[in-house]
């Protein structure tokens, strides 16, 4: 039986190791000796080992000495030790148990004793490392297929907005290009903040278009009204945001729990004068008083059935002017700051 594991022999008489190396050659083990813990230590550092035979009455670095810097040394300190001693006090036997030694072989020693015991710890050593290799593997492997659902799911949950995009724009009189143009503008102004990072950026992109999904449950007579709405017709106008969030609440994932952020917060103002909750401030989630900006901005500067395009110059100053009112101030800097690539967004889509 030919066994692949690496023995090391630690003694400083070389009587004493020739006798342990001729019993263990019945397992044809790879034997190495040393007749010092000096030694013994290079050799460990040099070469792997599956198990180290350490006696303790050694000059110099004893074994018990040697044992405990195997122990500091993250390259030695998991290799299983069993100590040779002439030593029977209990004392000796518990220090060694105590450092963590595997197993004690008192001397003289008797050959299918000393057999036995390399051969059930050498198994278990590597029973341990097969182990732990198995469950890193496992551990991998559980990784990958939790990215993997994370991914199906993000992608099940962005074919769903799209799929209810398509179903908004067809009662709204909104077109496309302003949840397009929305998506461009929030994502936009995420990169250039420094509150944000690119995982909120692109987070921000795939969710800004759904800011009105609400608006499916509000009757077409007051969506599509081409003048100016009553009190009450505007009070009906505003509960879009509540009955958005009362059908993307029903989810925690992360892409659908940004949707839902947005499409509730995107009408409250920086001052606590908004709806629906009459959030201010910090109060209001980072990704709503962003979209909240970008819708405005391409409102404003885009036809409705109930008013004409503001020039972007005077779009911009009303933003400018309501910040730190309906804005977020720190965010409308930033938009302000980049004037011209907002406008390109707004020209170009």
């Amino acid at each position: 039986m030919i066994l692949n594991y690496n023995v090391l022999v630690v003694d400083d008489v070389a009587d004493n190791i020739q006798m342990v190396m001729n019993i263990l050659k019945t397992d044809n083990y790879n034997l190495s000796f040393a007749q010092s813990g000096r030694q013994a230590l290079t050799l460990l550092k040099n070469d792997g080992f599956d198990l180290v035979l350490l006696d303790i009455m050694m000059p110099g670095l004893d074994g018990i000495e040697t044992f405990k810097v195997m122990k500091e040394d993250s390259q030695m300190k998991d290799i299983p030790v069993i100590f040779l001693t002439a030593k029977t006090d209990v004392d000796t036997i518990e220090k060694t148990f105590k450092l963590g030694a595997v197993d004690y072989i008192t001397k003289p020693f008797h050959p299918s004793e000393l057999l036995a015991r390399v051969r059930n710890h050498l198994q278990l050593y590597h029973a341990r490392k097969l182990l732990e290799l198995n469950n890193i593997s496992l551990k991998t492997q559980l990784q990958e297929t939790e990215r993997r659902i994370r991914t199906e799911l993000e992608i099940t949950q962005q074919e769903i907005i799209d799929a209810l995009m398509e179903v908004v724009e067809s009662v709204s009189d909104e077109s496309g290009k302003h949840v397009k143009r929305v998506a461009e503008i929030a994502r936009l102004l995420a990169r250039k903040s420094p509150m944000l990072n690119a995982d909120d950026e692109e987070l921000i992109y795939v969710t800004a278009p759904m800011h009105d999904i609400g608006k499916l449950f509000i009757p077409p007579e007051i969506l599509h009204k081409p003048g100016k709405l009553t009190p009450e017709e505007f009070e009906v106008m505003k509960t879009h945001t509540i009955k958005a969030h009362k059908i993307l609440k029903i989810s925690n994932r992360r892409v659908l729990n940004a949707a839902d952020i947005i499409a509730t917060q995107h009408h409250e103002n920086y001052d606590g004068s908004g709806y629906p909750y009459g959030l201010k401030k910090e109060e209001i989630h980072l990704y709503g008083r962003v979209v909240a900006i970008a819708d405005v901005l391409d409102a404003l500067t885009h036809k409705r059935a109930y008013k004409d395009p503001w020039s972007p110059e005077k779009a911009f100053r009303y933003i400018a002017e309501n910040g730190g009112k309906k804005f977020d101030p720190n965010l409308v800097d930033i938009l302000l700051e980049n004037q011209e690539d907002f406008e390109s967004i707004l020209r170009e889509i």
